[in-house]
């Protein structure tokens, strides 16, 4: 264990004071911590702390096995699809001291079904939720739906103390959560949480004596923490990435401990496909092939993003890598010539990043410097940095000609990837006039795609993924969304614990943090 004390200096610095922890283990990432509610967690940083704090119906093992955690067994569905029965455990507590029982898991669905701002989640397909013993949950579905196994595994879907959310069932509690995790929260800020072993605990309790999560922004200060000792773990995102590299590194010296989770975030780039110049799908197919993936991989990351040609990672089953043309300038350059480019007059698209989040600028400073080698005088990407909350904000209001985002789904399914970029209620022709296509900030939608993105999740094994490569041949036909890269989640530890280990939805198993003995 890596004591405190005064060796802190450079993150008090930054105006994180932390909590004097004895034998407890810190853990440090970037960001900040602002709402604790589960029906509206949607960064990593808070997934990653409610995956501590709470418990799923159901996780997956490292091999994508589904594991029963506060259900009982396996989920039982109906000969049509529609009726699914879940029995739950009668053994779990939640924090504040009242049982875990159907009553509770209905209350914190149905919470979740009024008020949660990732309705994506769900996607409908849940109906109504019914008690039909005291330790058995009914789902009745919309529709049939094979990836409702995978989204019961969700932090999202996390049950909280119908007791202490009695006067938030219609609104969020942001600073404390009440669950049945193996910690509970003592102490939180947003830059700041203390986690104390819950004594209670229905399953295995954890292998330390507490954790202290402490968030910063600055990079430079995160790296520092580990190098010196001052933090006993860093998780990767936000890292700079010659940062990243450098523990890289240090780990494969011996100097550190990393682990290393499933590649579930996919680094994608958004078309503006209903207006001018974009709406002419023959331009976003250029640009789609003007980039070059393997490069930008290794000259951005030095490798450890892998390039990506698909919207599903490619260890979710079903996915398929190579629906994405290649890196080809000389089509790419055919295209742009036919549409009236080239020859002193380029198509000129404002490319815009994300300023805060460092590869961002990196991607799109390669990307332009490619396209300067390649396509010089058919094409010219301009830049322009905006912070990552503007971007969030106006990206439905179709702000942004083409624009850098990253996605991880909140469940590892490959409906967790397409419903969220390419659901469409109100489709026309090729524009989604309503829909998460359009609050995604591609408005793109063609004829047929939602009926075959539900048929897809009526479907298993063999028949289910060629409806999915089916799918995704349509959508890079279509090229509003150009996948670039796909990234593991990443921890660093000091040598002094045992092996860090994430699970199969790649959040890392805080519980099983151990020092050596």
């Amino acid at each position: 264990m890596v004591a405190f004390g005064t060796a802190l200096f450079s993150l008090s610095q930054l105006g994180c004071q932390p909590i004097a922890t004895g034998n407890r283990l810190t853990v440090a990432s970037a960001g900040k911590i602002s709402s604790l509610d589960p029906a509206q967690a949607s960064t990593v940083n808070t997934i990653q702390l409610l995956s501590a704090l709470g418990d799923p119906l159901y996780s997956l093992d490292g091999n994508g096995e589904l594991i029963p955690r506060l259900a009982e067994a396996s989920p039982i569905v109906s000969p049509d699809g529609l009726t699914v029965t879940i029995p739950l455990r009668r053994d779990v507590l939640f924090h504040d001291g009242t049982r875990f029982d159907a009553e509770a898991m209905a209350f914190s669905l149905r919470r979740f079904l009024e008020i949660g701002t990732l309705s994506y989640v769900v996607g409908g397909r849940i109906r109504s939720v019914e008690v039909a013993a005291d330790h058995q949950l009914v789902l009745r579905l919309s529709r049939p739906s094979t990836s409702l196994e995978g989204l019961l595994t969700s932090v999202n879907l996390t049950p909280v103390s119908p007791t202490a959310y009695a006067q938030h069932r219609d609104g969020f509690l942001h600073d404390r959560f009440v669950g049945t995790g193996p910690y509970r929260l003592t102490d939180f800020s947003e830059h700041q949480q203390r986690l104390e072993p819950f004594e209670q605990y229905w399953g295995e309790p954890p292998a330390n004596p507490g954790l202290d999560l402490i968030t910063l922004s600055n990079s430079t200060a995160l790296y520092g923490a580990l190098r010196s000792g001052e933090v006993d773990v860093l998780l990767s995102p936000s890292i700079d990435e010659d940062q990243r590299h450098a523990l890289h590194e240090k780990a494969q010296e011996g100097q550190l401990l990393e682990a290393i989770g499933p590649a579930t975030e996919i680094g994608y780039i958004t078309l503006l496909s209903n207006v001018s110049p974009l709406k002419d799908p023959l331009l976003r197919q250029a640009l789609a092939l003007s980039i070059n993936r393997q490069e930008i991989s290794e000259r951005v990351s030095y490798g450890l993003r892998r390039p990506l040609r698909s919207l599903v990672p490619p260890s979710i089953s079903g996915a398929r890598s190579s629906s994405w043309p290649a890196h080809d300038p000389t089509a790419a350059r055919a295209l742009l010539n036919a549409a009236g480019f080239c020859s002193g007059q380029p198509l000129r698209i404002p490319l815009t990043f994300r300023s805060n989040v460092p590869a961002d600028k990196l991607l799109a400073l390669t990307w332009q410097a490619q396209v300067k080698r390649d396509l010089s005088d058919c094409l010219v990407l301009e830049l322009d940095g905006v912070e990552s909350t503007t971007i969030y904000r106006q990206l439905g209001e179709g702000a942004f000609k083409a624009v850098m985002l990253d996605w991880r789904g909140s469940y590892p399914d490959p409906e967790a990837y397409l419903t969220p970029l390419l659901s469409c209620s109100s489709p026309q022709g090729d524009v989604c006039l309503e829909g998460e296509a359009s609050i995604s900030g591609s408005f793109w939608s063609t004829k047929g795609l939602q009926e075959t993105l539900n048929r897809s999740d009526r479907l298993r094994g063999a028949e289910r993924n060629r409806e999915l490569q089916r799918i995704e041949t349509i959508t890079a036909k279509g090229a509003a969304y150009i996948p670039v890269w796909l990234e593991a989640p990443r921890a660093w530890s000091q040598t002094s614990l045992e092996q860090p280990r994430f699970d199969g939805s790649g959040h890392l198993l805080l519980a099983q943090l151990r020092e050596l003995s």
